[in-house]
């Protein structure tokens, strides 16, 4: 983002005072990005981007009265087209809740302890049209998971292999190739096979879109 560009109008929703002052002067030591509004709430985040029409909007998902959840389900009902993109902030978030946010209209979830640059490199990819996730910017996988949602029936397993199945269950878990490897008596190198074929097969690039794709489709549940 060049310095000439306009800036980038942000309101911060958090129900911590002394969280919100500290993250008003960190964003705004930036030249680009200025905060416009603040809210206590999620019903004051909904007012607040409503009437300031903010660029972006840093959403806490854990607040009081009306939390972040119920905020961003609210703004992504309205009629109007949102042109305000929401990043959620969160201390702690489940997979599934992630899905849930992103289906909603979020573009982008940062943990509350990334560092300061991680949450600048997330305005600043959601504001380029991409989607982040954590650490990472995540591509159309998350277009997929938001249109997908016409009650059509997926294939029931996308042509994975009862192994894949396997492997794909333990990824959403959070195991590591070395664990996964140990788990069903594979070698390491088998393990990334598998995965390179699960990959092709359901059409995504990374661990995290595969997670995300599994608990969106329900892939998972068969596993039970």
């Amino acid at each position: 983002m060049d310095k000439n560009d306009p800036s980038v109008r942000i309101v911060i929703a958090d129900d911590h005072t002394i969280f919100r002052d500290g993250l008003r002067r960190l964003l705004e030591a930036e030249p680009e990005l200025e905060v416009v509004g603040e809210a206590a709430d999620g019903a004051e985040a909904v007012t607040q981007t409503r009437r300031l029409t903010p660029d972006i909007l840093l959403l806490d998902l854990a607040m009081p009265r009306v939390p972040g959840m119920d905020a961003l389900r609210e703004l992504s009902s309205a009629d109007e087209a949102l042109k305000t993109k929401i990043i959620v902030l969160t201390a702690a978030v489940e997979r599934l809740q992630i899905v849930q946010a992103l289906q909603m209209g979020a573009r982008g979830v940062v943990m509350k302890e990334a560092a300061t640059q991680l949450l600048m490199k997330a305005i600043r990819t959601v504001m380029s049209g991409q989607y982040w996730i954590g650490r990472e910017a995540v591509g159309d996988i998350v277009d997929f998971m938001r249109t997908n949602a016409s009650g059509e029936k997926p294939p029931r397993n996308f042509g994975l292999t009862k192994r894949e199945m396997e492997i794909l269950a333990a990824i959403v878990a959070g195991l590591s190739n070395k664990e996964i490897a140990r788990r069903f008596t594979l070698s390491e190198d088998t393990v990334k096979h598998h995965l390179t074929n699960i990959f092709d097969k359901v059409g995504v690039a990374s661990r995290l879109e595969l997670a995300l794709f599994a608990i969106n489709n329900h892939l998972t549940d068969q596993q039970n």
